[in-house]
């Protein structure tokens, strides 16, 4: 198992999960991605839980809060993004067209962070590692994979992230009845992209998609729907990526899975 000691700056580097029944959640995705967890002390009568993977991390987990369902924040995976300094990029955020919606804030001893809102509303988080990089396993079964911003503007998206993160675009025709895909790129970055944007099907809040690796999608699909997830339409192969499907979880989470096409 490759383990990951860096991320660029710039490159989506950690998923979390805010979930109304963290026991519950630990059973679903212990049984669809084999994770293994961690619950380590994050304050005064909070947990925070490292999800892992042959003893690496591969995401978090946390309760969401009576606050912050209060406020109106779903059950949802989260997408961080690296960046040199937070306090730095996240004063930036406003000019470019987002809005800060957190802060600057340190997380313990393993990072800073701050969460912020693009130029059409989708929120992400940007991470300034210390301790923790993020996650230490990607791009395989059960680990993160891709980051897709689901918003009815990609070419707004597009110019936020790329004032603020340095992004560049290449927008590729996904062929007959599919439409545009937006693909993001970094320096320093997977040369065929680091993160995705695209608008979908249906009205929705603009928002991140999270996507995990599995060696069987199909049957990554059956698992999840016994263990009490909802399978949101058949598997669907995408030419030149692979085949990939979206479920939410019993708690209400939205997140993907994929398997890739084998390399040619």
């Amino acid at each position: 198992m490759p383990v990951v000691t860096s991320h660029a700056p710039g490159v989506p580097s950690f998923t979390d999960l805010a979930t109304p029944d963290p026991v519950a959640a630990k059973v679903f995705y212990g049984a669809l991605f084999g994770w293994e967890f961690d619950d380590r002390p994050a304050g005064p009568d909070m947990t925070y839980t490292m999800c892992l993977k042959g003893g690496n991390v591969t995401a978090g987990m946390m309760q969401l809060s009576p606050e912050m369902a209060q406020a109106g924040m779903p059950p949802v995976w989260s997408t961080y993004v690296t960046v040199d300094d937070v306090d730095a990029t996240t004063a930036r955020v406003e000019a470019a067209g987002g809005q800060v919606m957190r802060p600057p804030m340190d997380v313990m001893e393993a990072g800073r962070m701050s969460v912020v809102a693009d130029s059409t509303g989708a929120a992400i988080c940007l991470w300034q590692g210390k301790q923790s990089i993020g996650s230490e396993v990607v791009n395989e079964h059960g680990a993160l994979s891709w980051n897709e911003l689901l918003t009815p503007d990609p070419a707004t998206a597009a110019r936020f992230y790329g004032e603020l993160l340095g992004w560049t675009t290449e927008v590729v025709d996904m062929g007959e009845g599919m439409g545009d895909y937006t693909v993001f790129h970094v320096e320093g970055g997977n040369a065929q992209g680091i993160a995705g944007a695209v608008t979908p099907g249906q009205p929705m809040p603009p928002a991140w998609l999270v996507y995990f690796i599995v060696d069987d999608c199909d049957a990554a699909a059956a698992l999840a729907a016994e263990q009490g997830g909802t399978v949101m339409g058949a598997p669907m192969d995408i030419p030149g990526t692979g085949r990939l499907v979206p479920i939410q979880d019993p708690q209400g989470a939205m997140f993907a899975v994929m398997t890739p096409e084998p390399a040619q």
